[in-house]
């Protein structure tokens, strides 16, 4: 009831076939089927060595992606903080300025000169 093969060195039949047709297009005179196995197993090892440096690639790069992403993120996360905290002040600023014009204006008419 295992899920997984037990056996993971299992070569696939894409692979194998693959590693025929290879052997046999490299095979030269003279050569035993026992020489022609051994070959074909060779290349289907190097084949699987490829696939898994491969993935293997394919994973470091995904890591790299999604950390990047996720940095990105959190800078434009930091960036709308820091214009929220802005744009209060931003708010208050036309109302600070409107105070003080009016109170230099009620200084300049109430205070004799």
């Amino acid at each position: 009831m295992a899920k997984y093969s037990k056996n993971k060195n299992q070569q696939s039949d894409k692979t194998q076939q693959e590693a025929k047709q290879i052997a046999n297009g490299i095979k030269k005179l003279g050569q035993t089927k026992e020489q022609t196995k051994l070959v074909t197993q060779g290349i289907a090892k190097g084949i699987e060595l490829y696939k898994k440096q491969q993935k293997a690639k394919a994973r470091e790069l995904d890591k790299a992606q999604k950390k990047a992403a996720k940095a990105q993120q959190q800078e434009t996360t930091e960036e709308v903080q820091t214009e929220s905290v802005s744009s209060k002040y931003s708010a208050l600023l036309p109302w600070v300025l409107l105070g003080l014009s009016w109170a230099g204006f009620l200084s300049y008419l109430l205070l004799p000169v």
